[in-house]
């Protein structure tokens, strides 16, 4: 079991590469392929549509047959054939094919953990494992910044690339071969994905789960490159130096939400207040968006810190789910939290083109503002549901 967690959280590492990395080579792909900001903005959507659409199948394959199987397969020719495309890519529409691939790799990675945890843990450690799975899987966020504008510079990106194909394929087989699937449950009850849609508790989660990740995850898989270098005029090194402090925040963010549930006896309470705070912040960004470019960063870190909530908004709705659902249940939830991501991604590419003038940061600020006016509209809603018992 050890080592097969292990496996998966390197999974998840490459995960979270493959949603960020496009922030860093945004200028040389606009140079190579011809790919500019709303190009990979659609990619960077592709990513998370694929992603998302992947979990309604994904969630009845953990139920059917088991993490093991699950992961690894669509890893190894997802992730890894996705990577091999990109590196070859010489127009936008190949990198649009190869991002759609990625994300269908990527795609029951998380899920597969979160499964074994719900299934092989007390309900009461959920939120904590799953933070901690996140936050260490999150170190792709980190080397997707500053690390992959070096090797982008030292190597090529596209060598680059194929490496990452590499690695790709070598941690799927390894899953195969090491994760122990959890064992069968005694009763067989049948059940489908509608049966969760008839729990009541679940619908106040529904909209907050689909606007929480968006904000943060959108900006630093793909706004934070463009801006920073369209409006403070950074290069490829610098910006790989602003994405490298977003992900550490959002690291921390994550860990710091992972106990607060236990600490405080309250998800909701937790989640409410943390979103709130990171609707707030992309209000000032929104409002002060050409200030400076310290206020900048400080501003992003804050973003990444405060809008880590994820784990905890699907240790809510685990508390919900019965045992036979539990692998439908949590790839439901990841549906709403990436669906939302893919859908406000591709909106926020078509707002950038119709603000986008004379003044740079005006697109920018746009963008900002329609993030938070969705943040805060989903915690709105939010506050009508109430706390899982588990």
């Amino acid at each position: 079991m050890r080592a097969g967690m292990m496996l998966l959280c390197c999974a998840y590492v490459l995960s979270q590469f493959f949603r960020a990395f496009l922030a860093v080579l945004s200028s040389v792909l606009e140079l190579d392929v011809g790919a500019g900001p709303e190009d990979l903005a659609v990619a960077s959507g592709l990513w998370f549509f694929s992603f998302a659409a992947m979990q309604i199948p994904i969630g009845a394959a953990l139920d059917r047959f088991g993490p093991r199987r699950t992961a690894s397969w669509l890893l190894l020719f997802g992730g890894g054939g996705g990577a091999l495309l990109f590196a070859a890519a010489t127009t936008p529409l190949h990198i649009n094919i190869a991002m759609s691939l990625i994300g269908i790799g990527c795609a029951p990675v998380l899920m597969a953990s979160y499964y074994i945890f719900a299934r092989q843990f007390p309900a009461r450690q959920f939120a904590t494992l799953g933070a901690v799975m996140i936050g260490v899987g999150s170190v792709g966020n980190l080397v997707a910044s500053y690390p992959m504008a070096w090797a982008a510079d030292t190597i090529g990106w596209r060598a680059s690339l194929v490496g990452l194909a590499v690695i790709s394929a070598g941690v799927a087989l390894g899953i195969f071969f090491l994760v122990k699937d959890p064992p069968a449950l005694e009763e067989k009850i049948k059940g489908s994905l509608f049966d969760l849609f008839k729990i009541p508790a679940l619908w106040p989660i529904f909209p907050l789960m689909f606007v929480n990740f968006a904000p943060s995850g959108a900006v630093r898989g793909l706004w934070i490159g463009p801006y920073l270098s369209d409006v403070y005029g950074m290069d490829t090194g610098q910006v790989g130096q602003a994405t490298l402090v977003m992900g550490i925040a959002m690291i921390t963010g994550t860990l710091l939400y992972g106990p607060l549930d236990r600490i405080f006896g309250t998800q909701k309470g937790v989640i409410l207040l943390g979103n709130l705070i990171a609707g707030l912040v992309l209000g000032a960004l929104a409002v002060f968006a050409g200030s400076g470019v310290a206020l900048a960063v400080v501003l992003l870190a804050l973003l990444g810190l405060f809008g880590a909530s994820f784990p905890v908004m699907i240790a809510h709705a685990r508390g919900f789910f019965p045992p036979h659902l539990m692998g439908r249940g949590v790839t439901l939830m990841n549906l709403f939290g990436i669906g939302g991501t893919a859908v406000m991604q591709l909106a926020s590419g078509r707002i950038h083109s119709s603000f986008q003038g004379d003044i740079p940061e005006v697109g920018y600020s746009a963008i900002f503002a329609f993030f938070g006016l969705s943040l805060i509209l989903g915690v709105l809603i939010y506050i009508f549901s109430r706390d899982s018992t588990e």
